[in-house]
């Protein structure tokens, strides 16, 4: 009896072992089958997560905007010919001895209103006066901005580039000396180069994102110029040409404060989620697929302005609290569309900078992230963008991804953004394609891996008078070696200013055949 009782449980274990086996190796198997018909997809991009380059005229009647957050400002003093500098990057006193401009000489712009800043230096401190001391001297000693750290940009009228800073105490910067910045002088009502107050003012760079639209509106104007733009940009129309034209996707941008719709953190405006409930609708009408795509994550995961960054700097990821943060709008898209049959994918983040981002910190990030989605639904893909930047390894995410189901890797590739592809002739270009980026992708497409996906593309490049043929020929390269991803590819993006960069005007004028 002891001997028929111990073979009877070696059975059961034994079955119970190979139905647990047999489960597991289908899990694993669906985390890399292909799945039965390839995404074909365009970006929606512009539309809920601004990019000033798409659409630059949603900028037009913002006051004063080429003042706008994240505006790299340099100022030149007329009296001695140097530029403020933040000595040390910050920390310390504002001089004025400095003959070229560079980092320490770059305040970054954060608007109170339109005529109203704080400014940002180096290490990130604020510009303000000294409060320990005399209350004039002008230092960068502050890590938050309070009304010690705000100032008036005065410009000239005729000359907009010419202007004095009034400090809070109600009196102007000026220069006494290289080494010695102040805020004590009267002001006489002359623009001339004896004057110590007044400065010529250069930019070294802008930022035109969600936050620069809203926050340069301002709380009154901003909400009804997002819902016209959210309204007429992209419209039912686009959907039914989307569908007509060989395309069965779309990976719609959004931002992280669409969670807190109808009322999100300022300068943010309500109205951006009912348009992505359209945009389900839309989908379900005409069959499209759903990729959600959270390309801007609390705290700007990459600085750039598609993330929303004021200023650019990066601050996502610094936090537990950050990172949670970011999890929750996760677990809020994917509840409120796992029913919706066009859910088809939730991406965790778009484009996660280096070394910014830390590998440890994304990693957990996206298991908990994953988790979010895996919650509520069992079906719907899960994306995960590499990071960019240095240090760049493609597969980083390869032991991380590859144990869990339905997990997709996010790779953008451009002929655009490295001194590399300046002088490459039309057919140096292609035969980049079906060289290295087809090298690139085999990289991260394995039997064993996750799936892979070419989230971004553009038929455009640094070619001067490139004619019709070659810029078919270019589409059609990319088409056929992106066209081996397995999870699929998706435009960058479906309307813009720049025609090559539409692929709704690629299409029409036949520049592209998909």
């Amino acid at each position: 009896m002891t001997i028929w009782r111990l073979k009877r449980q070696l059975l059961v274990f034994y079955h119970v072992f190979f139905c647990c086996l047999i489960v597991y190796l289908s899990f694993a198997s669906a985390a890399r089958e292909t799945p039965s018909s390839r995404v074909k997809a365009v970006n929606l991009g512009g539309w809920l997560v601004t990019e000033g380059w798409i659409k630059p005229t949603l900028f037009d009647g913002i006051p004063n905007n080429d003042l706008l957050d994240g505006n790299q400002l340099q100022f030149k003093s007329v009296t001695v010919g140097k530029y403020l500098c933040a000595e040390s990057g910050g920390g310390t006193i504002i001089v004025a001895n400095r003959t070229s401009a560079s980092g320490w000489e770059t305040f970054k712009l954060w608007r109170i209103n339109e005529t109203t800043f704080q400014f940002r230096v180096f290490n990130r401190q604020f510009v303000g006066l000294d409060v320990q001391g005399d209350g004039i001297k002008v230092v960068a000693v502050s890590n938050t901005a309070g009304g010690s750290e705000t100032f008036e940009i005065v410009r000239k009228p005729d000359d907009l580039s010419r202007v004095r800073i009034k400090a809070p105490n109600g009196l102007f910067l000026q220069v006494k000396t290289e080494e010695l910045v102040t805020a004590d002088y009267q002001g006489n009502g002359g623009w001339g180069d004896d004057d110590p107050s007044v400065f010529v003012m250069e930019s070294a760079g802008t930022l035109h994102g969600e936050f620069q639209v809203t926050n340069g509106y301002g709380p009154d104007k901003a909400p009804q110029v997002m819902r016209v733009h959210w309204s007429t940009f992209i419209v039912e129309d686009d959907f039914k040409f989307i569908s007509n034209n060989g395309l069965n996707a779309v990976r719609i941008p959004v931002g992280w404060w669409i969670a807190s719709d109808p009322t999100p953190p300022m300068p943010f405006v309500g109205g951006s989620l009912q348009a992505l409930d359209n945009a389900f609708l839309w989908a379900k009408k005409y069959g499209i697929k759903v990729i959600i795509d959270l390309h801007a994550a609390p705290g700007s995961q990459n600085g750039w302005e598609h993330s929303a960054s004021r200023d650019g700097f990066q601050d996502w990821g610094t936090t537990d609290d950050n990172i949670q943060q970011t999890v929750e709008v996760i677990d809020f898209l994917t509840a409120r569309y796992a029913r919706n049959p066009s859910l088809y994918a939730v991406e965790l983040m778009n484009e996660p900078r280096s070394p910014g981002v830390t590998l440890a910190s994304l990693e957990k990030y996206y298991r908990a992230g994953y988790d979010a989605v895996r919650k509520h639904s069992s079906t719907a893909y899960v994306v995960m963008s590499n990071r960019l930047g240095e240090p760049s390894e493609p597969r980083e995410l390869f032991p991380l991804a590859s144990g869990l189901v339905g997990s997709v890797i996010d790779v953008h590739y451009y002929n655009l953004f490295n001194d590399a592809f300046y002088n490459m002739t039309v057919q140096e270009n292609i035969d980049f394609i079906h060289t290295n980026r087809s090298a690139e992708l085999n990289n991260v497409t394995t039997s064993n891996g996750p799936l892979t996906f070419v989230g971004e593309w553009v038929a455009e490049w640094r070619v001067n008078g490139a004619t019709k043929m070659d810029y078919q020929r270019f589409a059609a390269a990319q088409l056929e070696v992106y066209g081996r991803a397995t999870f699929g590819w998706a435009y960058w993006t479906l309307k813009n200013v720049r025609n090559h960069w539409s692929l709704e005007w690629m299409i029409n004028n036949k520049y592209i055949k998909l």
